[in-house]
């Protein structure tokens, strides 16, 4: 066997997508076994929005393989300068990686790694590798190459293309006719359209070859679902297993001893209850003892911001994103325990009225009836959320998040269609 990767062809301005220069690869290879679709940490700075390093795994000459692969990233790589394309190629099994490659491709989901890194690993493993511009692309291809050894949950998306003579002009594709399959699939499929924003998640908006991806658990369901949708000429699909949609980009974290660039799993309690700032953006802190962290839903997440703002302080919570700035960019959160009473002043028993202080630690009084309290009361408190786990919505999930509705989560959900 052997395992040929690419990363790092694409750019936000002129497009291409390295899964369509994997596709173009694997067509011209024999014995492709499966097309792999990695997707990295999203917060590393060098980036197109997804991320994603691809490999091909298939039975024939790795020498033959590596002419071919450094051939099709020359011809398709987008040329406006962004894109700094890699090519790695491992003369084995894609289980066969050593120990060092597998630890490689798990850090590459999780932190920020080096050229020199990727450099020094690729000779030690006895790779084939080529790199134009700086190569920074080579840390992704060698992220892809130990990812099938090192990850353990997958998922599949169904990506159709578009015929390069219309690459660039507006896609053709029937709306009604995407909301109409994404019901018929759901919940095997999932974030093919959010229904609340009647936006198709599945149609990109950017330059490029995609026409549109369809994502899920099961191959037979994805494939069923892109067959049903109405659009342009569709040039070809490809099916590639994937990390989307598995939250293994997170890390279990404790407030105070978080690092910028990477993503977090972490608990603690409200401290400082919901702000809406300019923007629309949404902001509350958690703590854990004297420790605090700034958490935020962006305005992007739409109505997820009204689940934040539903919040007070003292419910406990776990928060997941990406720590940027020393703010945690909020993906989900789950209500663990919600504070369903407040302390108010206490009423008079006879007359109805609210009491006044009598004075300092000399608890409250009714100046008609005389009455006294000796503090404060506690009153139930009704509240707009239930304890679960709540997520943003499809429209402005990433890639590598888990939807609540794939299940395994350690609460009840409320998931977002």
């Amino acid at each position: 066997m052997t395992v040929v990767a690419v990363d790092d062809t694409d750019s936000r301005e002129e497009g291409m997508c390295t899964t369509y220069v994997a596709a173009r690869i694997a067509s011209a290879l024999s014995g492709v076994e499966r097309l792999l679709l990695v997707r990295l940490n999203p917060a590393v700075e060098h980036k197109t929005r997804g991320n994603a390093a691809l490999a091909v795994h298939a039975d024939c000459d790795p020498g033959e393989a590596f002419s071919v692969a450094r051939e099709t990233v020359t011809d398709l790589a987008a040329g406006d300068g962004t894109a700094n394309p890699g090519v790695v190629v491992a003369d084995h099994a894609p289980e066969a990686v050593p120990d060092s490659v597998s630890e490689f491709a798990r850090e590459a989901v999780r932190d920020h790694l080096t050229i020199p890194e990727s450099e020094a690993l690729i000779e030690r493993a006895g790779y084939r590798a080529w790199g134009a511009g700086n190569g920074r692309g080579r840390i992704g291809a060698l992220a892809a190459v130990g990812a099938w050894s090192t990850l353990s949950e997958w998922t599949l998306e169904e990506i159709s293309y578009r015929e390069p003579k219309r690459w660039g002009t507006p896609r053709e594709v029937d709306h009604q006719s995407v909301f109409a399959a994404a019901k018929t699939g759901y919940p095997a499929v999932w974030d093919t359209v959010d229904r609340i924003e009647g936006e198709t998640v599945c149609v990109p908006h950017t330059p490029g070859p995609i026409l549109y991806g369809i994502r899920g658990d099961d191959a037979d369901a994805v494939r069923g679902i892109a067959a049903r949708i109405e659009s342009e000429p569709v040039a070809e699909r490809q099916l590639f297993v994937t990390n989307q949609g598995t939250d293994v980009h997170l890390r279990e974290g404790e407030i105070g001893e978080l690092r910028n660039g990477r993503a977090y799993r972490l608990s603690g309690e409200v401290v400082s209850g919901p702000e809406t700032r300019e923007g629309g953006h949404v902001f509350f802190e958690v703590g854990d003892g004297d420790r605090r962290l700034e958490c935020v839903a962006f305005e992007p997440t739409k109505r997820f911001r009204e689940r934040v703002r539903a919040l007070r302080a003292g419910d406990s919570l776990t928060v997941c994103g990406e720590l940027s700035g020393g703010t945690l960019k909020l993906e989900k959160f789950a209500v663990r325990d919600l504070r369903t009473t407040r302390l108010e002043t206490p009423t008079c028993p006879d007359c109805g009225r609210r009491m006044e202080s009598a004075g300092a630690d000399q608890g409250y009084r009714c100046r008609d009836c005389a009455r006294t309290a000796e503090g404060k009361v506690e009153r139930a408190v009704e509240r707009e959320l239930e304890e679960g786990w709540y997520e943003v919505p499809p429209c402005a999930r990433r890639h590598i998040a888990k939807p609540l509705v794939r299940g395994g989560f350690d609460a009840p959900v409320h998931p977002e269609r």
